[in-house]
């Protein structure tokens, strides 16, 4: 009994980092299998996941900004406008201009600053609400594709593919496998172990508790597990095809901000804005600045999003980017993040992304239509955050309480409680280090 006790404790929602986000995870295993046995194995093809993670790249590249843009407490309406928006401006580049598409990739980088400094600027210094700045952008941003593009489609050159349709490339000896992409994945399984025993050092050389050594065992076997047979799946796929060039793309993204978010005083700053902006801005951080930083960015992510975009269709149309805001925001949300701002975290966010991308695959493997597909989706959506925050406020198991618990404390860091919700944010005091 102590046993289960211990694996109830340190796997779901105990004291470390890692514990906290395998609720979600497991949920999204749940769906995985659920959909492998509807559709005879074939949402686990190698072929189908390559397919899923190409599709879906650019959304969960959203999502990270989105993030970053609900936990400071706004909202980013306009992401699918801006990324269509720098899609025609850097096919147009290269088809008409002929400028080099690396060229052309830092144009459209600087495209999204562009617009990315504007929004902020209306948002951080004349205090107008994101809501309407970004309901704005929606429009003008989708307007300029259209009157830049002319309601045409304009192609891009080979080279400019790679982006979004490339793959790592063949090299080694033959082994049946892509061996590029199962060095990424024995990479992968060493980053878990030592991150693993790194945290226990942690916790022993602070001299806090740290979870029995078996705990660590299983939660160290459950990810390499996973990580090894996702490798082998993406690693034998067909000649030609491995792990995505914009999944690399992605995994470089998702560890240079989750770093960002948790280890630097900016990261800490856009949580402390989120959870109490007047506590923050007495505390000293620059409040405009967090704000005009995190607008920023996320337009600078739609950019990169609609390019990749644009290299896995070969050619920018006017229909591109049409609700991508709306597939980042449930990204987020499923993932974890608070409605008010201040709690969420880039993995949780990419896992929700990845949940309503296996429900849609899913979907579509049995032929649902399209339809229904949307109406199933949206009622996901709000069934899961619902049943998560009615668990919550039971005292239950919660899997966004569990992932958020540690944006929830006080100075100590001891958890503070409410008597509406089980749980209530502390009063922020962060140093403008």
């Amino acid at each position: 009994m102590s046993r289960i006790k211990d694996l109830q404790k340190n796997l779901f929602g105990g004291t470390t980092s890692n514990a906290r986000q395998f609720g979600m995870i497991f949920t999204l295993v749940a769906i995985v299998v659920l959909f492998q046995i509807l559709t005879d194995g074939l949402t686990l093809r190698s072929d189908n996941l390559i397919a899923l993670f190409q599709q879906n790249s650019y959304i969960l590249i959203l999502a990270i900004g989105m993030l970053m843009v609900i936990v400071a407490g706004h909202i980013d309406l306009s992401v699918g406008s801006v990324a269509a928006f720098a899609g025609i401006l850097v096919a147009k580049s290269m088809f008409e201009w002929s400028l080099p598409w690396p060229v052309a990739i830092l144009f459209g980088l600087a495209i999204g600053a562009v617009i990315g400094a504007w929004q902020g600027f209306w948002v951080a210094y004349m205090g107008v609400p994101a809501f309407i700045v970004t309901l704005a952008g929606m429009l003008l941003f989708r307007g300029g594709n259209q009157f830049i593009g002319n309601a045409n489609t304009i192609p891009v050159p080979e080279g400019f593919r790679v982006i979004g349709s490339g793959f790592l490339p063949e090299t080694g000896p033959d082994t049946g496998y892509n061996n590029l992409t199962l060095l990424l994945g024995l990479a992968a399984c060493a980053a878990v172990v030592w991150r693993e025993f790194q945290a226990r050092r942690t916790r022993h050389e602070m001299h806090a508790d740290a979870a029995p050594m078996w705990i660590a065992i299983l939660r160290m076997a459950v990810m390499v597990g996973v990580i090894v047979f996702v490798s082998l799946r993406f690693a034998s796929g067909r000649v030609g095809t491995s792990f995505p060039v914009s999944g690399i793309i992605l995994v470089a993204l998702v560890l240079a901000y989750s770093f960002y978010t948790r280890n630097t005083a900016g990261g800490r700053h856009i949580y402390a804005v989120g959870g109490n902006s007047r506590a923050a801005e007495l505390s000293g951080v620059k409040l405009r600045r967090v704000n005009f930083l995190v607008m920023m960015n996320m337009s600078v992510l739609a950019a990169l999003a609609g390019m990749i975009f644009v290299a896995r269709s070969a050619a920018s149309g006017p229909q591109d980017g049409n609700g991508w805001e709306l597939d980042a925001i449930a990204a987020v949300f499923i993932g974890g993040a608070a409605v008010s701002g201040g709690i969420g975290t880039i993995s949780g966010s990419i896992v929700g992304g990845l949940v309503m991308a296996v429900l849609n695959n899913g979907l579509q493997l049995l032929g649902v239509g399209t339809d229904r597909v949307q109406i199933i989706k949206g009622l996901v959506l709000l069934l899961a955050v619902a049943l998560d925050v009615y668990n919550k406020r039971q005292g239950r198991f919660s899997v966004i309480g569990s992932i958020t618990r540690s944006f929830r404390r006080d100075g100590s860091g001891t958890p503070t409680s409410s008597a509406t919700a089980g749980e209530k944010r502390a009063p922020t005091t962060v140093s403008a280090g």
